[in-house]
């Protein structure tokens, strides 16, 4: 299935003259070199945009790479420094003397791949000029360019044009023929294709695909059999699993398409590479990177333009995204070696995926200060509930099967409830560096999914209770949302009492009272009427009063223990309380 739809896309792609032709990928070439007629070097040209560190080479179709590995291995008509020129890269720490003929090889097997390739073509002005100019191994033009010391440090890749001509070398009518021929299926050893249905000759080797975040940078596989364990029947490597050559390609193409460093259908999901399309050209293929992306503090307003979309009624004449029923994909894919692991995969339709989108946004809303931001990215959901709030932390598979769960509208992991609950207690004594004071726990981020994760529990599973509004609900009864509420007046009291404390109630004992209520709350009412005493404004000495003997109406006894449900309950009566007190004091 994942097959098939990238091969799909990258027939779209090619219907909109935005993919490669048959045997071509597109490749970032920063460099060319143009030569005339005779094979003489003429100059390079610079096809690089952009400024500074930020430059990047024009994106452009050459023959599809080789799959390499320890060995030698050319592309054909383009390549790095090393294969076309046979010039090493200076390494001190090497033997120069091994580089040298090294270099030497790979500068051979790049002019071997093209004697071999158009052994019936080599009358072609552009192919007959790039053999004079590689068999002449005069190079000295290059080596004296202005270009070449950034050119032999980057290792950019580069490829040849003829003097007056506008296309590449390796664009010319005879070269594309000639690998369209290639490329046919022989009918040798054909089988059904499980890509396409059709019949042809299996690719025994997949290209790799490239830029999957933490995969090795010369790329990694996601269809592999490079161990005998892989193999059944006494097949070898990719006739284990049978696919075309066009199939390989296509799908190879379309996934490396994607994963481009500027695509702009392509986010990080914790250490998932995640790409997404539609079966044709949709809206939701520019708003999808926008509704989980990290905000810009600048511009702020334009960047939620998409989420409010969501909610906005459609202009006249234009359907609503909610009801299209187009086809739309979403692919996930970790590192794991050399090889690539499919984190999650959605098949939906885009009326599906928006729906469930907007109701992922409704579930996370929760009251907030005003400078925080109306949404909040999947980077700082998730991160809220990795240690030391750093992104390498975030458990491996939380992020797939939190993103699955956004998708798909089903429950959110039940890990991550736990992932939060962990992460407030552990963090309750931690200091701001400047002030020396504590830093909230129930922060922000952390409040919304553990309000998100309880409201869809009870919706789904169709629970009685009543869980959360987006703000303060005095009519809740929960005694986990009581006993928040209960903590963070007590805690209000002490504040009130002692402005300039460093260390309060919330680092001594938000732990106990969060999960065994009975062993923390009797002592905290003992030092509340401590607090109340030292008020010196008698009418905040009856309020707080008056707000514990409100929440504490009909509690009773104090539990021995709060399930974790009912820990992430006391949580966000903590957090919906702290808000009410700072809306008050604003």
């Amino acid at each position: 299935m994942i097959l098939q739809a990238l091969f799909e896309y990258h027939q779209r792609l090619t219907r909109e003259g935005e993919s490669a032709p048959e045997g071509y990928e597109r490749k970032e070439i920063p460099f060319l070199v143009v030569i005339n007629e005779a094979g003489e070097f003429t100059g390079l040209q610079d096809t690089r945009e952009g400024e500074g560190k930020k430059k990047s080479g024009r994106i452009t179709a050459v023959p599809k790479a080789v799959k390499r590995s320890v060995g030698i291995a050319a592309n054909l008509l383009w390549d790095n420094p090393v294969y076309v020129f046979g010039k090493p890269k200076i390494d001190a720490s090497k033997d120069q003397d091994r580089l040298k003929r090294r270099a030497e090889e790979q500068q051979e097997a790049f002019l071997k791949r093209i004697l071999d390739t158009f052994s019936d073509s080599l009358d072609d002005k552009g192919i007959k000029a790039v053999v004079r100019f590689l068999e002449k191994k005069d190079f000295s033009g290059v080596f004296n360019h202005k270009y070449w010391k950034e050119i032999e440090e980057s290792g950019s890749n580069l490829t040849f044009m003829l003097q007056g001509d506008s296309g590449l070398v390796c664009q010319r009518a005879v070269i594309a023929a000639t690998l369209n021929k290639i490329n046919g299926s022989s009918n040798r050893d054909s089988q059904t294709c499980l890509v396409t249905g059709e019949l042809a000759e299996p690719i025994r080797l997949h290209t790799a695909i490239k830029g999957v975040w933490g995969a090795q940078s010369s790329g990694a596989n996601i269809v592999s059999f490079n161990l005998d364990a892989f193999n059944s029947y006494h097949k070898t490597q990719g006739y284990n699993a049978p696919v075309s050559q066009k199939a390989a390609s296509a799908y190879t193409a379309a996934l490396n398409a994607l994963l481009a460093k500027n695509s702009r259908q392509r986010i990080q999901v914790g250490d998932a590479s995640t790409v997404f399309w539609a079966a044709r050209k949709n809206p939701l293929e520019d708003m999808f990177a926008e509704f989980f992306g990290e905000k810009a503090k600048e511009n702020s307003a334009q960047d939620n333009e998409s989420i409010r979309a969501l909610y906005k009624s459609p202009e006249k004449g234009t359907p609503p995204l909610q009801e299209d029923l187009m086809p739309f994909f979403v692919l996930g894919l970790s590192p794991n070696a050399s090889r690539i692991a499919v984190r999650f995969w959605h098949a939906g339709t885009v009326g599906q995926v928006v729906k469930n989108i907007r109701q992922h946004f409704d579930d996370i809303s929760i009251v907030h200060r005003n400078y925080e931001p109306e949404h909040l990215s999947l980077f700082r959901l998730l991160v809220s509930s990795a240690l030391q709030a750093d992104s390498k932390n975030i458990q491996p598979n939380l992020s797939g099967d939190f993103m699955k769960a956004i998708l798909t509208g089903t429950p959110y992991p039940k890990s991550l409830l736990n992932a939060l609950i962990l992460r407030v207690k552990a963090e309750q004594s931690k200091k701001d560096q400047k002030t020396g004071k504590s830093l909230p726990n129930v922060t922000y981020p952390r409040a919304s999914l553990i309000k998100a994760i309880l409201v869809r529990d009870a919706r789904i599973y169709r629970k009685q209770d009543k869980e959360f509004d987006m703000s303060l609900d005095t009519s809740n009864n929960n005694p986990g949302y009581r006993l928040g509420r209960l903590f963070a007046t007590l805690e209000r009291a002490q504040e009130l009492a002692s402005p300039n404390i460093n260390s309060g109630i919330r680092d001594c004992f938000y732990g106990s009272a969060s999960s065994t209520p009975v062993a923390a709350f009797p002592q905290l009412l003992k030092l509340k009427n401590h607090h109340i005493s030292k008020l010196e404004n008698k009418g905040t000495a009856v309020y707080i009063e008056k707000q514990i003997g409100e929440i504490m109406d009909g509690l009773g006894d104090f539990p021995s223990h709060l399930s974790l449900a009912d820990q992430g309950r006391f949580a966000i009566g903590y957090y919906h309380q702290r808000q009410a007190f700072f809306t008050r004091a604003g």
